[in-house]
């Protein structure tokens, strides 16, 4: 083996809406350890997005989450001498990690608001199927099925 096992650590339920993967979003949002501050921005967040679409605030983000989440990516992989890029097929905690990546980068890439009002923006576009997050997944997959050619040196 190349090295130690990493052992999972077990999140526990966000505090509004008993959700974990709303824990999880909150815990990427976080920098520097200030958690308080994240809920709050997530909570805002998804309360905004929650009255502009006329849906639930876990509707909303469930929604966004699943539309900008990618069935398939490309890994480089040197045969010799040259690089492949090979597409993948995602594992269930990346797909989730990065589609909350792509929607926490495309609102803090919204310059000029606060960040509660960006992320209900990105949201709210993510759970409509359009947005940033939406056109860097459809990149991804569009890279994959470019390089399909090569799938066959995926392991």
């Amino acid at each position: 083996m190349r090295h130690k096992r990493v052992i999972k650590i077990k999140i526990l339920p966000d505090i509004k809406y008993n959700n974990l993967r709303i824990a999880k979003f909150i815990n990427y949002i976080m920098e520097k350890g200030k958690k308080s501050i994240a809920q709050k921005i997530v909570y805002a967040a998804l309360d905004l997005a929650a009255e502009k679409s006329g849906k639930k605030q876990v509707e909303v983000f469930e929604e966004a989450i699943k539309n900008a989440t990618p069935a398939v990516e490309v890994k480089s992989r040197r045969v010799g001498g040259a690089n492949y890029q090979v597409p993948i097929p995602v594992r269930a905690e990346r797909k989730f990690a990065l589609a909350s990546r792509w929607i926490i980068e495309a609102a803090r890439g919204r310059k000029g608001a606060p960040m509660h009002k960006a992320l209900a923006e990105e949201l709210t576009l993510a759970a409509k199927n359009e947005g940033s997050a939406i056109k860097k997944r459809a990149d991804v997959q569009r890279m994959a099925e470019a390089n399909r050619a090569f799938a066959h040196f995926a392991r």
